[in-house]
């Protein structure tokens, strides 16, 4: 997947990973980059910042659990662009919930985490599927292929995303869709950098297993691998061996996140 000359939609574009792929896919030479999000102010200042730079954005308000909302934002660009040659299912939440807490957490990190990727891909796939080409990149997190310590329902949406993102790939990819999900580990963004200044055991296991690299970092391993067009974007390379040893050993893998979840 070539990004020059696509024309691109970002959701959760306004701020953190969103933000950092909008940036780079206009340095990259996209034809336009639709900048999502549900605070315009800061998806109109991410756009302002590519024109500035002398790219070409248009910002986009939208809330991706609103299946309308998603069918409006893609008629819309359809009739001004001609056509979605990337469409990035980006935005995302964390809750901080475990088993023990209200329903009202769940039910929203299901609408943001997986169901707002379904509305996406069920109001994109149509246009790109008569095209013939198309390609989706679904942000999912290193806790869709492991686990989230402290945080229940993002663990559990996020391993959806990425079985969503599988289900996509084998339906459509023989018909000229592609099919990428992006997860990375720790991120400096607020997401993280907020529940790790407030000590909670989660995050601080996440800081302790890798580095935490920033939003344009993991903006860079997304054009090369949509580039290579890889299926699993790993910001965190070690991210795919954590994953095979969990495989390989389940019980081992999961004693040992125990034991670093112990010494936070």
């Amino acid at each position: 997947m070539d990004v020059r000359d696509a024309v691109v939609v970002v959701t959760g574009g306004g701020s953190g990973i969103g933000a950092a792929l909008a940036r780079r896919f206009a340095r990259e030479g996209a034809r336009r980059v639709v900048v999502v999000d549900r605070d315009l102010a800061a998806a109109q200042g991410v756009a302002d910042e590519i024109e500035e730079a002398g790219g070409a954005a248009v910002a986009e308000l939208a809330d991706v659990t609103d299946a309308a909302a998603v069918n409006g934002l893609v008629e819309r660009t359809l009739a001004r662009d001609g056509g979605i040659d990337l469409f990035c299912s980006n935005a995302g939440i964390t809750t901080g919930a475990g088993v023990e807490d209200a329903d009202g957490a769940w039910l929203r990190a299901f609408e943001v985490n997986v169901l707002a990727q379904v509305y996406a891909a069920r109001a994109v796939l149509p246009s790109m599927l008569e095209r013939g080409r198309g390609w989706l990149l679904n942000t999912a997190s290193a806790a869709g292929l492991l686990t989230s310590p402290g945080d229940a329902p993002y663990a559990v949406t996020k391993h959806g995303s990425v079985a969503l993102a599988e289900w996509l790939a084998v339906t459509y990819g023989g018909r000229g869709i592609g099919v990428s999900v992006l997860c990375p580990m720790g991120v400096a963004t607020p997401l993280l950098m907020d529940p790790l200044a407030a000590g909670e055991p989660g995050a601080r296991a996440v800081a302790a297993s890798g580095e935490i690299i920033t939003a344009e970092q993991v903006a860079d391993v997304v054009v090369d691998g949509l580039a290579r067009e890889r299926f699993l974007i790993l910001p965190h390379p070690q991210v795919g061996t954590f994953w095979a040893q969990k495989a390989s050993d389940p019980d081992r893998w999961l004693a040992g996140l125990r034991r670093l979840l112990t010494d936070q």
